[in-house]
């Protein structure tokens, strides 16, 4: 069936289906989110409960019924949510259970561990973790939809403790592969069975992550959700972690939380209003799955051509950030033979392809330069154009209804995009926040959270462009307005290192001999002195007292010199001698001096 981009509107057929408008509003959706983290015998977890307080709040914000979040359950607790959740689901259409903690497996089949087991031998598994038939049975009674994710792909931290009662039973890596008996049943894997999932190094799991942005997304079907999760997990892990959907649902799309219900069509209304509202919406998940389906979708008309600027801005993001970041390794791969004293070759070597891989990435920044500013200026166009319609429609108005005339034209004199129909606050906010992005004035991700980040950024934007607006809220005069810019607008902060060079922040390049210093300048390299340590003060100080306290010994005419200094032998073919001083100064007494012929 034909993929359709988020906003699509919805064909009659599946009105009747739990994602019709109508019922989608009166269906009971609960979920179950279980998070171990401090287990009592193993090393404790640290995201879990962190995943498990994330993915609770996408449920409630989705509008689910009933989201229950249980963290750190020992093994009667955890019997004990999952009785009472599967006595919530017999009157649910969708019930969902998530999990993060450990799991394992033993002899093909899956288990989740509580808190408290120690599963000293492996039969102690039947008896103090729960088979994944547990937690589908919880679900089972729900009348549309059913789907268990599981966080919990992790390395088995009993492995090497545990003892084998059968020498050749097998404990896999990560999760065995599982095929749902039941319908409309999808299970989710943080990664691919017998492979095992990171936990990251931020407070949430990369799957965690991937799936509060995805899964909340309006409309998209869940397979398609799942996709993008997927995807996201491989990008931010390297390609090292794919997580893995088992199940299958039926030919209708199914989305954890339903699409808005399109305004009914009346007698002035505009046929372009939808393919705008996808092109928006588009636009605000800004990359290639998004331009792509939008293509597929419309692949003619004005907002398709629109659409491929933008997709080739997308592209030229990401062959600049692969030559950025080739860049950076090849910069590595010379200081690091540097640092090794490897021979000239090899540095040269290394020196030429970093110096190769830092001009491609400027050839990349420069070409993103360009894509970004054609991107631009094909919005600029679509606003032309919208304003333009607008202004058509509102003389035709004021053409037909002369009583009403004044109204028309003051709504002409708004611009399409700020009076966007069927986009909620946070969509806003989100479009907001990627706009702010583009003309350098936001630095975190546009996730559609309004907070204080986001209002410094429109504070600073209104700064350095010169307007007045309101910065605690993210509007669509706020949009315009940083639409029309079509360059950066606030001053480029770059990292140590590097420096600002019109849009974009270059290696600093210090001559031989010299570095970056704390002030981003470059500084002679000093040549360290060694540092006499206490210890070399000592032995000196030993040395010295040795030599003072040692016999002098006499010279071969058996004569000593002695003054306040001490006494020496006299050198051979000396002898010790008065003073010779000037003839009316006294000498003094008891002077000696040597005299060598």
């Amino acid at each position: 069936m034909r993929l359709r981009l988020f906003g699509l509107l919805i064909v009659a057929s599946c009105l009747a289906t739990w994602l019709g408008t109508g019922s989608a509003l009166a269906e009971k959706r609960v979920a179950l989110v279980i998070g171990n983290s401090a287990y009592k015998n193993v090393a404790k977890l640290t995201n879990p409960a962190n995943d498990a307080a994330l993915v609770g709040g996408m449920f409630r914000k989705a509008g689910f019924d009933t989201v229950d979040v249980k963290l750190d359950l020992n093994v009667v607790d955890m019997r004990k949510a999952l009785r009472e959740f599967g006595s919530k689901a017999r009157e649910a259409d969708v019930a969902i259970i998530y999990y993060a903690g450990h799991g394992i497996e033993l002899d093909g089949t899956n288990y989740l561990i509580p808190t408290d087991a120690a599963l000293e031998t492996d039969t102690d598994v039947l008896d103090e973790a729960f088979p994944l038939d547990r937690v589908l049975f919880a679900i089972e009674p729900a009348r549309q939809l059913r789907l268990v994710i599981l966080d919990a792909c992790r390395d088995n931290p009993f492995a090497k403790t545990m003892k084998r009662t059968v020498a050749s039973r097998a404990i896999g890596r990560g999760l065995a592969k599982v095929e749902p008996s039941s319908p409309n049943t999808m299970i989710a894997f943080a990664a691919k069975a017998g492979s095992t999932a990171s936990d990251g190094d931020a407070k949430n799991s990369p799957f965690a992550t991937a799936l509060v942005e995805r899964l909340p997304m309006p409309g998209l079907d869940l397979r398609k959700a799942f996709g993008f999760v997927r995807d996201d997990v491989l990008k931010t892990t390297g390609y090292k972690q794919e997580p893995y959907v088992y199940g299958s649902l039926g030919g209708d799309d199914v989305s954890l939380v339903p699409a808005k219900p399109a305004a009914a069509p009346g007698p002035q209304a505009n046929p372009h209003d939808s393919v705008r509202r996808d092109y928006e919406l588009a636009l605000q998940a800004g990359n290639r799955d998004a331009w792509e389906a939008f293509l597929q979708a419309y692949p003619d008309g004005f907002y398709a051509g629109l659409a491929r600027a933008q997709l080739k801005n997308v592209a030229a993001e990401e062959a600049r950030a692969a030559a950025a970041a080739k860049a950076r390794q090849a910069e590595d791969e010379k200081a690091r033979l540097a640092a090794e004293r490897a021979n000239k070759a090899e540095q040269e070597k290394a020196a030429a392809a970093a110096k190769a891989a830092e001009n491609a990435r400027l050839v990349a920044e420069k070409a993103k330069q360009i894509e970004e500013a054609k991107a631009a200026a094909a919005e600029q166009r679509r606003k032309d154009a919208e304003a333009a319609a607008a202004k058509a429609v509102a003389d035709k108005q004021a053409a037909e209804k002369p009583q009403v005339a004044d109204s028309a034209q003051k709504l002409a004199a708004v611009a399409p995009t700020s009076s966007q129909p069927g986009l909620s606050p946070q969509e806003t906010a989100k479009l907001v926040q990627s706009e702010l992005r583009r003309v350098g004035c936001l630095a975190t991700s546009a996730d559609g959270d309004w907070n204080a980040s986001s209002q410094r950024s429109l504070t600073l934007f209104n700064r350095y462009a010169g307007t007045t607006l309101d910065a605690k809220q993210a509007s669509f005069d706020a949009l315009d307005a940083i639409k029309a810019k079509p360059g950066r607008v606030c001053p480029l902060v770059c990292d140590h290192g590097f420096k600002a060079d019109g849009d974009a922040c270059v290696k600093i390049a210090c001559r031989t001999g010299y570095r970056v210093n704390d002030d981003n300048e470059c500084e002679k390299v000093q040549d360290r002195k060694p540092v006499a340590t206490r210890e070399d003060a000592k032995k000196r100080d030993t040395e010295r007292k040795q030599i003072e306290a040692a016999p002098a010994k006499p010279s071969a005419s058996g004569q000593m010199l002695c003054n306040n200094a001490g006494c020496r032998p006299v050198r051979p073919g000396c002898r010790i001698g008065t003073p010779k001083i000037g003839p009316h100064v006294a000498p003094v007494a008891g002077a000696q001096v040597e005299v060598c012929d």
